[in-house]
């Protein structure tokens, strides 16, 4: 195992120093990005914007083939961090910025040729599930707990959501856990076809490994041209998927936002008012 810039073929690495993200080469030609954040991962705008960025940069680095995407530690990640949310209420600005972004890693990843394997090892909320989900492979603990958490917090869900969660377990589920917010084991993902494989909590990491080395042994062209083609699917839900990210960026502009970040930080329900849609 060697970190970026050990037993490379260029000298110098095409990668910044990350300040939320570890990268090393736990097998020939496979790239692993680790999300570091403190205990959970969750996600300030730099490791938000990070997560978004690093995309392009593995797609135009030769000496990668496959990658593996995870967490520190018993989390894959929980999510931006309340002080990020309470950015995106209080500032217009920064609002706009966040839309951007999050446009960004959904187009990234569509547009990234390298195979991308997720390993979730631990709970997995906002950015990070959507990379989570958008990844050619998803390996999942089996009581890791993924939540799209949107409509708690008071906005649209938005991110990835509408573009893949159709896709992959249905509408009739997406409906259910994207608009109620309710979380999914591992076990259940699989089941539901969110993730591809469910796993023992200990054996995530190598199961991705796994897949990886062999993505990364295979026929390159063949693996990326076939990731492009089926990423069309995804890419028809563009128009859809653009109206959840500006709705939901549009919900942090408005009082369900306020009362939903003010109860998640006081630990308790909600009280939104029932007669406010306009």
């Amino acid at each position: 195992m060697t970190s970026v810039g050990e037993g490379r073929a260029t000298a110098a690495s095409p990668y910044p120093n990350y300040s939320g993200l570890r990268l090393d080469w736990p097998a020939e030609r496979v790239l692993r990005v680790t999300m570091s954040r403190g205990a959970m991962n969750s996600m300030d705008f730099e490791l938000h914007h990070d997560l978004a960025g690093i995309w392009r940069l593995i797609d135009a680095d030769p000496d990668v083939s496959a990658v593996v995407l995870t967490g520190e530690g018993r989390a894959f990640s929980a999510g931006g961090d309340f002080d990020m949310v309470e950015r995106i209420i209080e500032d217009h600005d920064f609002r706009c910025r966040m839309w951007k972004d999050g446009r960004a890693l959904v187009e990234n990843i569509l547009g990234c040729g390298k195979p991308i394997v997720s390993a979730i090892n631990g709970p997995a909320a906002g950015g990070a599930l959507a990379a989570a989900l958008l990844a050619d492979v998803s390996v999942a603990a089996r009581t890791a707990k993924l939540v799209d958490g949107h409509t708690t917090l008071g906005v649209a869900a938005d991110d990835h959501a509408v573009a893949i969660w159709p896709l992959l377990c249905s509408m009739a589920k997406a409906k259910y856990y994207l608009m109620t917010s309710e979380p999914i084991t591992g076990e259940e993902a699989e089941r539901l076809g969110l993730v591809t494989f469910c796993v023992d909590d200990g054996d995530v990491m190598a199961r991705a490994l796994e897949i990886a080395t062999r993505l990364a042994a295979g026929a390159p062209n063949a693996i990326r041209w076939t990731k492009h083609a089926l990423n069309n699917w995804v890419r028809a839900a563009w128009p859809a998927f653009e109206a959840s990210l500006a709705l939901g960026i549009l919900g942090f502009a408005g009082p369900e936002a306020e009362e939903g970040l003010a109860a998640l930080r006081e630990k308790r329900p909600a009280r939104f008012n029932p007669t406010s849609y306009v």
